[in-house]
């Protein structure tokens, strides 16, 4: 009868010496069939060897993707498979898997057959926001969902949600907006002094560190664009980015490459003083306009706060509301469901 095969496990290598003489110290070794991975962990780190264990089975193991019963079927396995699935499909990948994680912490040890609706309550009271808890939970939902379209479970999960929050009413005023972009634009620099009589104390220098942001909500008010929209313009075209068409005026914000999602991209008509500036802009160095040092943002933060007397608390989408309030205030000529669909809004 053939030896039963022994799983991953880790192997303390002795210490030992070559053929030049020169000493190996004991080290610990990942054992996987015939393979030998190296952890880089001497004999006293076992601490570490184990995590390295860890890492690599979890690297390793994928989720069964086969019809089971609700009561045999992992969460974690349900996570892991939507997480390969969509990961490619979400514009901040950084955000998805921490919604991930999140999931896999309270539900990973748990069945499918226990969501319930105590579950689902529990878990809103750990996550202490009832907002996070319903954007992690519709994750969730859409996971199960996912697993049961491909056919690898038939049996009915029901979720219970937390109530979705008020819509927002906040937007900025035209003041507010003006005091905004002064701020940006005029905010200098300052340096701490390193040396000499004035060593400790604060200078201003003429850097303007914060006037890539001044255009960036420049954008964002005259078209109410999203954020993300914003970071991938360009007037050139490419994988990745929302194509500026400064010859025709238009603001192709869905970028290329991308199919659309919930939150809709349509194409817009830059407004006449806008597309002054950007055509100015593309003269002195595009790559500046809405990046910090040549950069594109990864992400766009949800919130900027600006350290200044005068400062606003500005949500990132923000100028899109703004833009929607200005859009039907007296004297518009546009109809609301026109507006709408300039903004991306839904009916």
């Amino acid at each position: 009868m053939p030896a039963r095969k022994k799983g991953i496990r880790l192997w303390l290598r002795a210490r030992r010496s070559d053929r030049s003489g020169s000493v190996r110290q004991a080290t610990w070794i990942i054992l996987d069939g015939n393979k030998h991975i190296a952890t880089g962990c001497a004999e006293s780190e076992i601490a570490a060897a184990e995590g390295k264990l860890a890492e690599y089975v979890a690297a390793k193991y994928r989720a069964p993707r086969k019809a089971r019963d609700i009561e045999q079927i992992d969460i974690a396995d349900v996570l892991s498979i939507y997480g390969e699935d969509f990961r490619h499909r979400h514009a901040n990948g950084a955000k998805f898997h921490g919604r991930l994680e999140r999931l896999n912490d309270f539900w990973g040890d748990k069945k499918l057959a226990e969501i319930t609706g105590q579950s689902c309550r529990d878990y809103v009271a750990a996550r202490s926001s009832a907002g996070g808890a319903r954007r992690d939970l519709e994750d969730l939902r859409a996971a199960i969902n996912h697993h049961a379209k491909e056919g690898f479970h038939r049996g009915v999960i029901r979720m219970t949600l937390p109530a979705r929050g008020r819509p927002r009413t906040r937007w900025l005023t035209r003041k507010e907006a003006a005091d905004l972009l002064r701020v940006c634009w005029r905010t200098k620099e300052v340096q701490t002094v390193h040396r000499g009589a004035a060593k400790g104390l604060p200078v201003e220098t003429a850097k303007r560190p914060l006037r890539h942001l001044a255009r960036f909500i420049l954008i964002g008010l005259y078209t109410g664009s999203r954020a993300a929209a914003i970071a991938a313009a360009s007037p050139h075209k490419g994988a990745g980015r929302s194509n500026v068409d400064l010859d025709e005026g238009i603001f192709y914000r869905l970028p290329e490459g991308e199919a659309e999602s919930n939150k809709r991209r349509p194409p817009v008509p830059i407004p006449p003083r806008l597309l002054a500036h950007l055509r100015r802009w593309v003269e002195k160095v595009w790559s500046r306009s809405t990046s910090w040092n040549g950069t594109a943002p990864a992400c766009v933060p949800s919130k900027l706060h600006l350290q200044r007397p005068c400062a606003w608390l500005v949500l990132a989408d923000e100028s899109l509301h703004t833009r929607s309030v200005t859009l039907q205030r007296p004297g518009s000529c546009k109809p609301v469901s026109t507006n709408g669909k300039r903004l991306g809004f839904s009916e």
